[in-house]
């Protein structure tokens, strides 16, 4: 008769043993998520974070708190992002920076972009647009690179610095056309396109916010768009693709990442979650006027696009010969 207690009490043991893994799976998430941002607030990335952030947490029933941590071209947030615990409540809103232009950029950096983090998912786009003053003698890309060649040395393209995708967007154009054009590498492009309304500018590869506006007030222009495929910011414009550089595709992704460790099913969560909030008619509207275009797919698919994407920048960055700074 003493046997049934001791199975029982071995049973009691066995399920309390297992239970911890299973009821934090079941539990998560139980307190406030953090989402480090690379970038400064206030800016399009920044709001578009926090546009996103806000629609998980209604759908994770907590609070996700956006920790905007600038710098070193977003190395110090990635950086620590890799070092946070890998449960779930810290996650990174990468980019292309950081994670697939920084590799080939930096002889040394404090995080490995694949071995460091888990993907979630993507969340979106932002296309890049060749863009001149509305004065410039030019209407097409054919325009600009005939334009450049008769003047070579004498154009000036504006970046937001050195290994930054506005510089080398600019410079992987500038190999694949032969052209000379001369680059003034500003802190932000806010400045250039102002001294690209003053007449000391003439191109500039940047995104809609930046100058968009202008462009509508008919101070500035746009030649093409970077992407493979037109935009739906811009349908009328021809990528640069179609403009006569088959294979140019070039934009700048965002996408939500966890340190590496963190439980499969917290991932799987996390990726179904957000692939939720990346459909919703009014996160899509306000990713629109913010010139960025929404992006959704699983933690594979992500895995793929970020080799795929490492692979791309390390090649223009070694054809530019850019450096960190």
């Amino acid at each position: 008769m003493a046997v049934a207690p001791c199975i029982a009490a071995m049973l009691s043991a066995l399920l309390l043993s297992v239970m911890p893994s299973g009821a934090a799976a079941q539990a998560f998430p139980n307190k406030p998520i953090r989402l480090i941002v690379p970038y400064p607030a206030g800016g399009s990335t920044d709001v578009m974070a926090r546009t996103f952030a806000d629609k998980l947490a209604t759908a994770l029933a907590v609070q996700v708190v956006v920790d905007n941590r600038a710098g070193a071209g977003g190395n110090i947030a990635t950086g620590a992002a890799a070092k946070a615990p890998a449960d779930g409540y810290t996650l990174l809103f990468g980019a292309t920076g950081p994670l697939a232009i920084n590799p080939a950029l930096y002889d040394k950096l404090p995080f490995d972009p694949v071995k460091d983090f888990v993907p979630i998912g993507l969340v979106g786009l932002m296309p890049l647009f060749l863009t001149v003053p509305a004065a410039l003698p030019v209407q097409t890309l054919k325009d600009l690179v005939a334009l450049a060649k008769a003047r070579p040395g004498q154009l000036n393209y504006a970046s937001s610095g050195i290994g930054g995708t506005t510089h080398l967007a600019m410079e992987w154009l500038k190999s694949q056309t032969g052209i000379s054009i001369t680059h003034v590498p500003y802190k932000g492009t806010a400045a250039g396109v102002s001294d690209m309304i003053g007449g000391n500018i003439q191109v500039i590869f940047d995104a809609w916010p930046t100058t968009g506006p202008h462009v509508q007030s008919g101070k500035l222009k746009y030649l093409a768009v970077s992407t493979a495929k037109r935009s739906a910011l811009e349908p009328h414009l021809p990528t640069v693709a179609e403009s006569g550089l088959t294979g140019f595709d070039l934009y700048v992704w965002y996408g939500v990442m966890a340190p590496a460790g963190t439980p499969a099913d917290i991932v799987a969560k996390l990726s179904g979650e957000a692939a939720k909030v990346m459909v919703l008619p009014d996160l899509k509207a306000r990713f629109a006027s913010l010139g960025m275009e929404p992006m959704t797919g699983t933690p594979e698919q992500f895995a793929e696009h970020l080799r795929a994407e490492t692979a791309k920048w390390a090649r223009i960055v070694r054809d530019s010969g850019a450096k960190a700074e």
